[in-house]
């Protein structure tokens, strides 16, 4: 916890005030005095804005601000699955075997056994 952000939101607390705060300590940890303040939590590129709840005391300011942007995966593979007609092998809605799985491939002649 840093000291610092702990006089800013007493000192808030104080005045009744409810702005946002902003800050770079992502290493801070959340305490009681912090719920229902709105905090701007710097993730390397710009402000998150974080509303602290009760459920959060405890944690660190930089759980709630993430540092990065998940971009969808590739949706080649989707479009093709459905693009194939219903029924059809591989295609949606296709029929599954009685055994729950793909055919299994045909077996291989078994080898003899060496002699000892």
């Amino acid at each position: 916890m840093d000291g610092f952000l702990q006089t800013r939101i007493e000192a808030m607390n104080s005045r009744n005030e409810k702005k946002v705060l902003r800050t770079w300590s992502r290493r801070s940890t959340i305490i009681p005095e912090f719920v229902g303040h709105t905090i701007a939590v710097h993730n390397g590129k710009k402000f998150i804005p974080v509303y602290i709840t009760e459920n959060m005391v405890g944690h660190k300011l930089g759980e709630f601000s993430f540092t990065r942007q998940f971009k969808a995966h590739s949706m080649k593979a989707a479009t093709e699955a459905a693009a194939r007609p219903a029924g059809v092998p591989g295609g949606p809605g296709a029929p599954v075997p009685a055994g729950g799985a793909a055919p299994a491939a045909p077996a291989a002649p078994a080898a003899p056994a060496p002699k000892s």
